[in-house]
């Protein structure tokens, strides 16, 4: 998973951001960003796509990255800006706020799949680099969490959901509660499957 790291160090770069985001799938709630530069000649055991990872484990890694990050950023971007722009400039807003968020700027980018054109930085959009670069599966790992930490408290605020099983995914159960009870103020009406939805669904 060091492939793209390696590459980039002997082109010169030095503080090299894996970014990913979580959530862009859902019908419910925000999606989620990360930047992290972190050293990497070290890895932390055990990251690797956060959704290959049990939830309690993934808790662990991410306070790791974050004792062993250099810098991290988040960023965040909610249900009704995404029924705004559409999910990929959702995506692609919260890349762009998790980079300008971390303390140290970066001098190179690599990101899962999406390419931030807005920003003037060296960068490899890698498809599936959650799976490919050591840096972009940390930040998933740390999206995966801020985001499942925020779907927990939206529990709370609107338990008949059960947002903190599903976490705003389509699943049967979360189907059969839009059913029952419509939707709510954190679900995109602009997805199919959500009440009030609109003709189709933008990736």
């Amino acid at each position: 998973m060091l492939t793209h790291e390696r590459e980039l160090e002997a082109d010169g770069r030095v503080r090299i951001a894996g970014v990913d985001e979580a959530g862009r799938g859902p019908l419910a709630g925000p999606v989620v960003a990360a930047a992290v530069i972190l050293p990497w000649t070290r890895p932390i055991d055990g990251v690797r796509d956060s959704k290959l990872i049990p939830p309690a484990e993934r808790e662990q890694l991410y306070h790791r990255i974050l004792e062993k990050a250099v810098a991290v950023g988040v960023g965040i971007v909610g249900a009704r800006d995404i029924e705004r722009i559409n999910i990929l400039q959702a995506t692609i807003g919260a890349m762009e706020e998790a980079v300008s968020r971390l303390s140290v700027p970066p001098d190179a980018l690599l990101i899962d799949a999406v390419p931030l054109p807005r920003l003037p930085l060296l960068q490899r959009a890698i498809i599936g680099g959650d799976r490919l670069s050591y840096l972009v599966a940390s930040a998933s790992i740390v999206a995966k969490v801020v985001r499942d930490r925020l779907m927990d408290d939206y529990h709370v605020r609107y338990p008949r959901y059960g947002f903190d099983v599903h976490k705003g995914y389509g699943t049967p159960a979360h189907l059969d509660r839009l059913a029952r009870y419509g939707a709510c103020a954190i679900h995109r009406r602009t997805f199919r499957g959500v009440p009030g939805e609109g003709a189709s669904r933008v990736h």
